[in-house]
Protein backbone atom coordinates (compact mmCIF):
# COMPACT_ATOMS: atom_id res chain seq x y z
CA UNK A 1 0.00 0.00 0.00
CA UNK A 2 1.37 3.40 -0.99
CA UNK A 3 1.56 6.18 1.58
CA UNK A 4 0.67 9.76 0.66
CA UNK A 5 0.96 13.00 2.61
CA UNK A 6 -1.31 15.90 1.63
CA UNK A 7 -0.49 19.26 3.18
CA UNK A 8 -3.43 21.65 3.27
CA UNK A 9 -5.82 18.72 3.35
CA UNK A 10 -8.68 20.77 4.83
CA UNK A 11 -8.98 22.88 1.67
CA UNK A 12 -10.93 22.26 -1.52
CA UNK A 13 -8.14 20.45 -3.39
CA UNK A 14 -7.08 18.55 -0.29
CA UNK A 15 -10.45 16.91 0.22
CA UNK A 16 -10.86 15.95 -3.46
CA UNK A 17 -7.33 14.56 -3.59
CA UNK A 18 -7.82 12.61 -0.34
CA UNK A 19 -10.98 11.02 -1.72
CA UNK A 20 -9.23 10.21 -5.01
CA UNK A 21 -6.20 8.61 -3.35
CA UNK A 22 -8.28 6.62 -0.88
CA UNK A 23 -10.17 5.12 -3.82
CA UNK A 24 -6.80 4.21 -5.32
CA UNK A 25 -5.96 2.26 -2.16
CA UNK A 26 -3.51 4.74 -0.60
CA UNK A 27 -2.85 5.19 3.10
CA UNK A 28 -3.47 8.94 3.36
CA UNK A 29 -1.97 11.33 5.91
CA UNK A 30 -3.31 14.85 6.03
CA UNK A 31 -1.20 17.74 7.23
CA UNK A 32 -3.19 20.56 8.81
CA UNK A 33 -2.45 23.76 10.70
CA UNK A 34 -3.75 23.83 14.26
CA UNK A 35 -6.49 26.45 14.73
CA UNK A 36 -8.64 27.37 17.72
CA UNK A 37 -11.62 26.26 15.64
CA UNK A 38 -10.83 23.12 13.57
CA UNK A 39 -11.77 23.40 9.90
CA UNK A 40 -12.69 19.82 9.06
CA UNK A 41 -16.15 20.34 7.56
CA UNK A 42 -15.08 19.48 4.00
CA UNK A 43 -13.45 16.22 5.10
CA UNK A 44 -16.58 15.26 7.01
CA UNK A 45 -18.92 16.25 4.20
CA UNK A 46 -16.90 14.20 1.69
CA UNK A 47 -16.97 11.32 4.21
CA UNK A 48 -13.18 10.90 4.30
CA UNK A 49 -12.54 12.32 7.78
CA UNK A 50 -12.52 8.90 9.45
CA UNK A 51 -10.47 7.30 6.66
CA UNK A 52 -7.36 9.49 6.85
CA UNK A 53 -4.71 10.15 9.48
CA UNK A 54 -4.45 13.81 10.45
CA UNK A 55 -1.08 15.22 11.52
CA UNK A 56 -0.27 18.77 12.66
CA UNK A 57 2.03 20.32 10.06
CA UNK A 58 2.76 24.02 9.54
CA UNK A 59 4.84 25.39 6.64
CA UNK A 60 6.23 28.07 8.95
CA UNK A 61 7.59 25.43 11.34
CA UNK A 62 10.22 23.13 9.88
CA UNK A 63 10.35 21.04 13.04
CA UNK A 64 6.78 19.85 12.45
CA UNK A 65 7.82 18.60 9.01
CA UNK A 66 10.92 16.90 10.41
CA UNK A 67 8.94 15.17 13.15
CA UNK A 68 6.64 13.62 10.57
CA UNK A 69 9.21 12.68 7.91
CA UNK A 70 11.58 11.13 10.45
CA UNK A 71 8.84 8.65 11.37
CA UNK A 72 7.05 8.18 8.05
CA UNK A 73 8.63 8.49 4.64
CA UNK A 74 5.67 8.80 2.26
CA UNK A 75 5.82 7.51 -1.29
CA UNK A 76 4.15 10.73 -2.46
CA UNK A 77 3.89 14.22 -0.95
CA UNK A 78 1.38 16.74 -2.28
CA UNK A 79 1.95 20.30 -1.09
CA UNK A 80 -1.40 22.07 -1.29
CA UNK A 81 -0.86 24.29 1.76
CA UNK A 82 -0.48 28.04 1.19
CA UNK A 83 -1.84 31.47 1.99
CA UNK A 84 -3.99 31.09 -1.07
CA UNK A 85 -5.99 34.32 -1.39
CA UNK A 86 -4.62 36.89 -3.83
CA UNK A 87 -6.47 39.77 -2.18
CA UNK A 88 -5.23 38.89 1.30
CA UNK A 89 -1.65 38.77 0.04
CA UNK A 90 -1.74 42.53 -0.53
CA UNK A 91 -2.82 42.99 3.10
CA UNK A 92 -0.34 40.41 4.48
CA UNK A 93 2.55 40.34 1.98
CA UNK A 94 5.23 39.14 4.43
CA UNK A 95 3.09 36.34 5.83
CA UNK A 96 2.10 35.30 2.29
CA UNK A 97 5.74 35.20 1.21
CA UNK A 98 6.77 33.21 4.26
CA UNK A 99 4.11 30.53 3.92
CA UNK A 100 3.53 30.34 0.18
CA UNK A 101 7.16 30.85 -0.83
CA UNK A 102 9.66 30.05 1.93
CA UNK A 103 7.36 27.37 3.36
CA UNK A 104 7.93 25.32 0.21
CA UNK A 105 11.69 25.67 0.63
CA UNK A 106 11.45 24.40 4.21
CA UNK A 107 9.37 21.44 3.10
CA UNK A 108 11.40 20.34 0.07
CA UNK A 109 14.67 20.79 1.95
CA UNK A 110 13.33 18.57 4.72
CA UNK A 111 12.34 16.01 2.08
CA UNK A 112 15.86 16.19 0.60
CA UNK A 113 17.36 15.46 3.99
CA UNK A 114 14.97 12.92 5.50
CA UNK A 115 12.95 11.36 2.66
CA UNK A 116 14.71 11.89 -0.70
CA UNK A 117 12.90 8.97 -2.36
CA UNK A 118 9.50 10.61 -1.84
CA UNK A 119 7.88 11.99 -4.98
CA UNK A 120 6.91 15.64 -4.48
CA UNK A 121 4.11 17.67 -6.03
CA UNK A 122 3.98 21.47 -5.69
CA UNK A 123 0.78 23.40 -6.36
CA UNK A 124 1.89 26.23 -8.63
CA UNK A 125 -0.60 28.80 -9.89
CA UNK A 126 -1.67 30.51 -13.10
CA UNK A 127 -1.43 33.78 -11.17
CA UNK A 128 2.34 33.51 -11.72
CA UNK A 129 1.81 34.57 -15.34
CA UNK A 130 0.37 37.94 -14.32
CA UNK A 131 0.61 40.53 -17.10
CA UNK A 132 0.61 38.13 -20.06
CA UNK A 133 0.25 40.73 -22.82
CA UNK A 134 -0.22 38.90 -26.13
CA UNK A 135 0.90 35.53 -24.73
CA UNK A 136 -2.52 33.84 -24.93
CA UNK A 137 -3.01 31.03 -24.14
CA UNK A 138 -0.28 30.47 -21.57
CA UNK A 139 1.77 27.27 -21.49
CA UNK A 140 4.86 25.92 -19.74
CA UNK A 141 7.18 28.24 -21.73
CA UNK A 142 5.29 31.51 -21.07
CA UNK A 143 7.29 34.05 -19.06
CA UNK A 144 6.06 34.72 -15.50
CA UNK A 145 5.20 38.34 -14.65
CA UNK A 146 3.48 38.11 -11.23
CA UNK A 147 1.27 41.00 -10.17
CA UNK A 148 0.56 40.21 -6.50
CA UNK A 149 2.54 39.12 -3.43
CA UNK A 150 0.75 35.76 -3.69
CA UNK A 151 1.84 35.30 -7.31
CA UNK A 152 5.41 36.38 -6.53
CA UNK A 153 5.60 33.85 -3.67
CA UNK A 154 4.22 31.08 -5.88
CA UNK A 155 6.76 31.96 -8.56
CA UNK A 156 9.60 31.73 -6.05
CA UNK A 157 8.32 28.33 -4.87
CA UNK A 158 8.00 27.13 -8.47
CA UNK A 159 11.64 27.92 -9.21
CA UNK A 160 12.80 26.42 -5.90
CA UNK A 161 11.18 23.12 -6.89
CA UNK A 162 12.91 23.22 -10.27
CA UNK A 163 16.21 24.00 -8.53
CA UNK A 164 15.95 21.12 -6.07
CA UNK A 165 14.91 18.76 -8.86
CA UNK A 166 18.05 19.49 -10.87
CA UNK A 167 20.49 20.05 -7.99
CA UNK A 168 19.56 17.04 -5.86
CA UNK A 169 17.92 14.71 -8.39
CA UNK A 170 14.63 14.72 -6.53
CA UNK A 171 11.38 13.59 -8.10
CA UNK A 172 9.78 17.00 -7.76
CA UNK A 173 7.28 18.60 -10.09
CA UNK A 174 4.81 21.47 -10.21
CA UNK A 175 1.31 21.67 -11.61
CA UNK A 176 0.59 25.15 -12.94
CA UNK A 177 -3.10 24.96 -12.19
CA UNK A 178 -5.48 27.52 -13.59
CA UNK A 179 -8.59 28.44 -11.60
CA UNK A 180 -10.42 25.33 -10.47
CA UNK A 181 -13.67 25.43 -8.56
CA UNK A 182 -16.24 23.19 -6.90
CA UNK A 183 -18.97 23.20 -4.25
CA UNK A 184 -16.08 23.00 -1.75
CA UNK A 185 -14.44 26.23 -2.93
CA UNK A 186 -13.84 28.69 -0.11
CA UNK A 187 -16.37 31.47 0.28
CA UNK A 188 -13.54 34.01 -0.13
CA UNK A 189 -13.21 33.15 -3.82
CA UNK A 190 -15.35 35.03 -6.31
CA UNK A 191 -16.96 31.90 -7.78
CA UNK A 192 -18.33 30.68 -4.43
CA UNK A 193 -19.17 34.24 -3.44
CA UNK A 194 -21.37 34.32 -6.55
CA UNK A 195 -23.02 30.91 -6.23
CA UNK A 196 -23.57 31.31 -2.50
CA UNK A 197 -25.19 34.72 -3.05
CA UNK A 198 -27.36 33.36 -5.85
CA UNK A 199 -28.62 30.60 -3.56
CA UNK A 200 -29.38 33.06 -0.76
CA UNK A 201 -31.13 35.48 -3.13
CA UNK A 202 -33.16 32.62 -4.56
CA UNK A 203 -34.34 31.70 -1.05
CA UNK A 204 -34.98 35.26 0.10
CA UNK A 205 -31.99 35.43 2.46
CA UNK A 206 -30.09 38.13 0.57
CA UNK A 207 -31.09 41.03 -1.69
CA UNK A 208 -28.11 41.68 -3.94
CA UNK A 209 -24.59 40.67 -4.93
CA UNK A 210 -21.71 43.16 -5.01
CA UNK A 211 -18.65 42.38 -7.13
CA UNK A 212 -15.37 44.03 -8.09
CA UNK A 213 -13.78 43.66 -11.52
CA UNK A 214 -16.41 41.77 -13.50
CA UNK A 215 -14.41 42.02 -16.75
CA UNK A 216 -11.50 39.88 -15.53
CA UNK A 217 -11.28 36.68 -17.57
CA UNK A 218 -10.28 33.33 -16.13
CA UNK A 219 -9.91 29.73 -17.24
CA UNK A 220 -12.21 27.84 -14.85
CA UNK A 221 -12.21 24.07 -14.42
CA UNK A 222 -13.47 21.50 -11.91
CA UNK A 223 -11.23 20.74 -8.92
CA UNK A 224 -12.12 17.05 -9.06
CA UNK A 225 -10.59 16.82 -12.55
CA UNK A 226 -7.49 18.74 -11.52
CA UNK A 227 -6.50 16.58 -8.54
CA UNK A 228 -6.38 13.61 -10.90
CA UNK A 229 -3.77 15.52 -12.91
CA UNK A 230 -1.73 16.02 -9.71
CA UNK A 231 -1.63 12.26 -9.17
CA UNK A 232 -0.81 11.55 -12.82
CA UNK A 233 2.24 13.84 -12.61
CA UNK A 234 3.74 11.65 -9.90
CA UNK A 235 3.17 8.46 -11.94
CA UNK A 236 5.39 9.51 -14.87
CA UNK A 237 8.85 8.07 -15.50
CA UNK A 238 10.48 11.49 -15.05
CA UNK A 239 9.37 14.56 -13.09
CA UNK A 240 8.22 17.59 -15.06
CA UNK A 241 5.99 20.66 -14.83
CA UNK A 242 2.56 20.84 -16.47
CA UNK A 243 -0.11 23.42 -17.17
CA UNK A 244 -3.54 22.14 -16.10
CA UNK A 245 -6.39 24.13 -17.64
CA UNK A 246 -9.36 23.99 -20.01
CA UNK A 247 -8.09 26.42 -22.70
CA UNK A 248 -11.34 28.39 -22.36
CA UNK A 249 -11.72 31.82 -20.73
CA UNK A 250 -14.84 33.52 -19.36
CA UNK A 251 -15.38 36.79 -17.51
CA UNK A 252 -16.59 37.10 -13.94
CA UNK A 253 -19.73 38.61 -15.48
CA UNK A 254 -20.21 35.43 -17.56
CA UNK A 255 -19.91 33.31 -14.42
CA UNK A 256 -22.43 35.43 -12.54
CA UNK A 257 -24.93 35.56 -15.42
CA UNK A 258 -24.89 31.79 -15.83
CA UNK A 259 -25.25 31.29 -12.06
CA UNK A 260 -28.36 33.48 -11.89
CA UNK A 261 -29.74 31.86 -15.04
CA UNK A 262 -29.44 28.38 -13.50
CA UNK A 263 -31.40 29.64 -10.48
CA UNK A 264 -34.08 31.13 -12.74
CA UNK A 265 -33.09 34.72 -11.89
CA UNK A 266 -32.02 37.77 -13.92
CA UNK A 267 -28.41 38.83 -13.33
CA UNK A 268 -29.09 42.54 -13.91
CA UNK A 269 -31.76 42.66 -11.21
CA UNK A 270 -29.48 41.67 -8.36
CA UNK A 271 -25.86 42.67 -9.05
CA UNK A 272 -23.76 45.79 -8.65
CA UNK A 273 -20.05 46.64 -8.57
CA UNK A 274 -17.97 48.44 -5.97
CA UNK A 275 -14.36 49.62 -6.27
CA UNK A 276 -13.60 48.43 -2.73
CA UNK A 277 -13.51 44.90 -4.15
CA UNK A 278 -10.88 45.87 -6.74
CA UNK A 279 -7.28 44.72 -6.20
CA UNK A 280 -4.37 47.20 -6.23
CA UNK A 281 -3.21 45.48 -9.42
CA UNK A 282 -5.24 42.89 -11.25
CA UNK A 283 -4.68 40.29 -13.93
CA UNK A 284 -7.01 40.79 -16.88
CA UNK A 285 -6.80 37.49 -18.76
CA UNK A 286 -5.61 34.01 -17.86
CA UNK A 287 -6.18 31.15 -20.28
CA UNK A 288 -4.12 27.96 -20.17
CA UNK A 289 -3.01 25.53 -22.83
CA UNK A 290 -2.92 21.98 -21.35
CA UNK A 291 -1.63 20.32 -24.54
CA UNK A 292 1.51 18.98 -22.85
CA UNK A 293 -0.56 17.30 -20.12
CA UNK A 294 -2.77 15.77 -22.79
CA UNK A 295 0.11 14.54 -24.94
CA UNK A 296 2.36 13.18 -22.17
CA UNK A 297 -0.15 12.04 -19.52
CA UNK A 298 -3.42 11.67 -21.40
CA UNK A 299 -5.13 14.18 -19.08
CA UNK A 300 -8.15 16.17 -20.23
CA UNK A 301 -10.84 18.04 -18.23
CA UNK A 302 -14.18 16.27 -18.07
CA UNK A 303 -16.52 18.90 -16.52
CA UNK A 304 -17.25 21.97 -18.67
CA UNK A 305 -17.96 25.56 -17.61
CA UNK A 306 -21.76 25.31 -17.53
CA UNK A 307 -21.73 21.93 -15.76
CA UNK A 308 -19.38 23.32 -13.13
CA UNK A 309 -21.59 26.31 -12.36
CA UNK A 310 -24.73 24.17 -12.25
CA UNK A 311 -23.03 21.85 -9.75
CA UNK A 312 -22.04 24.76 -7.51
CA UNK A 313 -25.34 26.67 -7.62
CA UNK A 314 -27.44 23.59 -6.96
CA UNK A 315 -25.26 22.53 -4.02
CA UNK A 316 -25.43 26.00 -2.45
CA UNK A 317 -29.21 26.10 -2.82
CA UNK A 318 -29.37 22.66 -1.21
CA UNK A 319 -27.17 23.81 1.67
CA UNK A 320 -29.29 26.87 2.46
CA UNK A 321 -32.54 24.94 2.15
CA UNK A 322 -31.25 22.47 4.72
CA UNK A 323 -30.22 25.36 6.94
CA UNK A 324 -33.70 26.89 6.74
CA UNK A 325 -35.14 23.52 7.77
CA UNK A 326 -32.83 23.46 10.78
CA UNK A 327 -30.96 20.43 9.47
CA UNK A 328 -27.44 21.81 9.03
CA UNK A 329 -25.28 24.78 9.94
CA UNK A 330 -23.58 26.36 6.87
CA UNK A 331 -20.01 26.21 8.14
CA UNK A 332 -18.55 27.21 4.80
CA UNK A 333 -20.63 30.41 4.71
CA UNK A 334 -19.51 31.80 8.08
CA UNK A 335 -18.54 35.45 7.68
CA UNK A 336 -19.66 35.47 4.04
CA UNK A 337 -21.82 38.44 4.90
CA UNK A 338 -19.76 39.64 7.85
CA UNK A 339 -21.59 37.36 10.25
CA UNK A 340 -20.27 36.20 13.56
CA UNK A 341 -21.32 32.77 14.81
CA UNK A 342 -23.00 34.25 17.86
CA UNK A 343 -25.21 36.50 15.73
CA UNK A 344 -26.72 33.64 13.75
CA UNK A 345 -30.13 32.14 14.51
CA UNK A 346 -30.15 28.93 16.50
CA UNK A 347 -28.84 25.91 14.64
CA UNK A 348 -28.17 22.24 14.97
CA UNK A 349 -25.00 20.39 14.10
CA UNK A 350 -24.94 17.40 11.75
Amino acid sequence: MKIALITGITGQDGVYLADFLLKKGYDVYGGFRRLSTPNFWRLKDMEVFDKIKLVPLDLSDQSSMMNFLEKIKPDEIYNLAAQSFVGVSFEQPIHSGDITGLGVTRLIDTIRTLSPKSKFYQASSSEMYGDVGDAVPQDETTVFKPRSPYAAAKTYAHYIVQNYRSAYNLYACSGILFNHESPYRGIEFVTRKITNAVARIKLGLQKELTLGNIDAQRDWGFAGDYVQAMWMMLQQDKPDDYVIATNEAYTVRDFAKKSFEIAGLNYEDYTKTDTKFMRPSDVHLLKGNPQKAKDKMGWEPKVNFNELIKMMVERDIQRWRRYLKGEVFPWDAINAEGWEVTSLPSYRFT
